[in-house]
């Protein structure tokens, strides 16, 4: 189990910087002047590429946390609410994952209406996100 729980960890949080680091790329992109194509294709590669090796993380990360629930019990039983909130959270990085394909899709289609400093914000909202999943695993406060 101990090898599971390494490795689960290990997927999370190398998923974790990808998200934290694609809005980064948005940032860089909505910053880029409209006559500065080849900056706007290289960091929309980076994205592509970014967005891909993520989708990579994602899949073991979820399943070993599956595995660590369903079969070994993690979280399981009575009075084990703060794994109820912890999968509600998943399930928000999960769609956090999905909306970040979302605006990667406007910035292609040069669609994009927002502005660097809404992407700063919308990359602070990971980090609570984050710090929130971190105390409910680590406090089990509930």
């Amino acid at each position: 189990m101990l090898w599971i729980k390494a490795f689960h960890i290990v997927f999370v949080a190398s998923w974790f910087a990808g998200l934290f680091y694609m809005p980064r790329i948005f940032v860089n992109l909505a910053m880029v002047p409209a006559d500065s194509h080849a900056e706007r294709e290289r960091l929309l590669l980076m994205g592509r590429k970014l967005y891909r090796f993520m989708n990579l993380l994602m899949i073991p990360a979820l399943a070993l946390g599956l595995v660590l629930w369903l079969y070994y019990g993690i979280g399981r039983g009575p009075g084990q609410y703060w794994m109820h909130a912890k999968l509600a959270l998943v399930i928000g990085a999960v769609g956090y994952h999905h909306v970040c394909r979302s605006h990667l899709r406007q910035f292609e289609a040069l669609a994009n209406r927002r502005s660097h400093r809404w992407y700063r914000v919308f990359n602070e909202v990971l980090v609570l996100l984050f710090m929130a999943v971190v105390i409910l695993v680590v406090v089990k406060p509930f």
